[in-house]
C-alpha cells in the first residue's frame, strides 16, 4: 500500500507543477501526460483543492489589464497573468494555420511574436520597442499545442531592460529567448 502511496504523491507533485506552469490545462491533457484516467485527474484536483478548468480560467483572467506598452490586441497570445515591471505569463494554442501544411509544425515566427510582445508588455511604460533579441528553438511544437511563455525581467540599465522568455509545451522547454526592450519617452519622438 505505501508503494501506491508514493506513486500518487509523486503524480499529485507532478500535477501541481504543471498547473502552476500552465493553469489551463485541461483534465484530458493531464490524464495524457501522467498516463491515468481523467477520473484520477479529478480526484487528484479534488484532494488538492485545485478548481476545475473554469473556476482557473476566471482567477488568471480576472481584472482590467495593466498593460501600458500594447493594445489589448496586440498581444500575441492570451495573458494568464502579469505583474508589470516584474514578469507575465501568457498561452498560445498553436492552430493548424499557425503550423507547415506538410508536417502541422509550428512555424516560428508564431512562438517569437508570442516572446516578443509578452517581453514588451511587461515593460512598465508607454511606449516600449524591441532592440534585440537572441532567441533559441529547443524541440518542434505541434499543432493543437498550448504553449505558454513567461517573461522575466532580469535587468535595467538607463533606459534599456534586459528580458528573459521561456516558452513551454507541459513541462519541456521549446523556446529561450532573451530580448533587449528600450523605453521612449514621448518628448523621443
Amino acid at each position: 500500500m505505501a508503494r501506491g502511496t508514493n506513486g500518487k504523491s509523486q503524480r499529485q507533485k507532478k500535477l501541481t507543477k504543471y498547473l502552476a506552469n500552465n493553469p489551463l490545462l485541461k483534465d484530458e491533457d493531464l490524464a495524457g501526460v501522467l498516463g491515468v484516467s481523467i477520473q484520477t485527474i479529478r480526484l487528484d484536483r479534488s484532494e488538492l483543492n485545485i478548481p476545475e478548468l473554469r473556476e482557473r480560467m476566471k482567477t488568471a483572467l480576472q481584472g482590467d489589464s495593466p498593460v501600458k506598452s500594447l493594445g489589448s490586441d496586440e498581444l500575441f497570445g492570451e495573458l494568464l497573468d502579469i505583474e508589470v515591471g516584474c514578469y507575465g505569463i501568457s498561452m498560445l494554442n498553436i492552430t493548424p494555420e499557425m503550423a507547415f501544411r506538410k508536417n502541422l509544425v509550428a512555424r516560428g515566427h508564431h512562438l517569437f511574436a508570442q516572446a516578443n510582445s509578452l517581453a514588451i508588455a511587461i515593460i512598465d511604460a508607454e511606449i516600449a520597442l524591441t532592440g534585440s533579441a537572441r532567441v533559441q528553438f529547443k524541440q518542434p511544437v505541434k499543432a493543437g499545442d498550448k504553449v505558454v511563455a513567461r517573461a522575466d525581467i532580469t535587468g535595467y540599465n538607463d533606459n534599456r531592460y534586459k528580458v528573459e522568455v521561456k516558452s513551454t509545451v507541459l513541462d519541456q522547454t521549446v523556446l529561450e529567448s532573451a530580448f533587449t526592450v528600450f523605453v521612449l519617452h514621448k518628448e523621443d519622438n
